[in-house]
């Protein structure tokens, strides 16, 4: 297979590496964020700096944080920036944003254009970190996108539609053609704003519960709650709730799935 390069740099397949090329998108991308001087700016994979140019023409070297795990790139962007950006090697995965977050002395804005291959993951490793978070603007592939800001009764709507929307005001800002990128990936992307919540519209739950609920209730989606949640509920308690029981997974809101999270305390066995 035929090794391909940017500016050089070795992309690396298998962390899902492509290079946003087009400057009207990313002009677009950072007055949108709106990053101002007195907040603190983390970028996930910034690259080779494409959307760390931009934001510094209105932030400065003491707003941002950049995290980076591909070695060659950090001291790529070490050249670049004149030794004085503030970079940390290491994987996001592992990263603890509380205490960055206590580092800096106030919540984090996050930034970046997430790999395909973890996006879901990453997404939700963040909402454990919710209360140090100020917003989120990130760039996914557009499928995952939508599952994102995805209502009840549409196809997109699943388990990570809920457990995002528990925790975030979703708002899609921008569709992202592929030939924006390099190399050209084979779906477009899409920006999205993440507004975590100040006061929850939701049902107060233990996000555990709500994670197991809904990921028993889209295990198998085609199934009515009657036989999805069979192991938690019996029809009856489900009636109870004011849930039609011969509904399935995607017909059921954010509420009524608080609601029988709730009802775990007593149900789970």
């Amino acid at each position: 297979m035929q090794k391909k390069y940017y500016k050089d740099h070795l992309i690396k397949k298998k962390w899902s590496q492509v290079f946003l090329t087009d400057q009207n998108i990313i002009d677009t991308i950072v007055k949108t964020i709106n990053p101002k001087k007195h907040q603190k700016i983390l970028e996930i994979g910034p690259g080779l700096g494409a959307l760390t140019q931009q934001i510094l023409n209105t932030a400065d070297l003491n707003s941002l944080i950049l995290i980076e795990r591909d070695l060659n790139l950090v001291n790529r962007l070490i050249q670049i920036f004149d030794k004085k950006i503030n970079i940390l090697y290491q994987d996001i995965m592992t990263t603890n944003f509380f205490d960055l977050s206590h580092q800096v002395g106030q919540k984090l804005r996050l930034i970046g254009n997430l790999p395909y291959n973890i996006a879901t993951e990453l997404i939700i490793y963040l909402f454990q970190y919710i209360n140090v978070i100020y917003d989120m603007h990130f760039m996914f592939q557009k499928e995952v996108a939508m599952r994102l800001y995805a209502n009840p009764d549409r196809k997109e709507y699943g388990r990570l539609s809920i457990i995002t929307q528990y925790h975030c005001k979703v708002i899609p800002l921008l569709t992202i053609p592929s030939t924006s990128f390099f190399p050209i990936p084979k779906v477009e992307s899409m920006v999205v704003s993440l507004l975590p919540h100040i006061d929850t519209p939701y049902p107060i739950v233990n996000i555990e519960k709500l994670s197991f609920l809904t990921k028993l209730a889209f295990r198998q989606r085609r199934k009515t709650l009657r036989n999805s949640l069979s192991t938690c509920f019996n029809t009856k308690e489900i009636i109870q709730t004011g849930i039609n029981p011969e509904l399935r997974a995607e017909n059921i809101t954010i509420d009524q799935y608080c609601i029988l999270a709730n009802m775990l305390n007593i149900n789970r066995k």
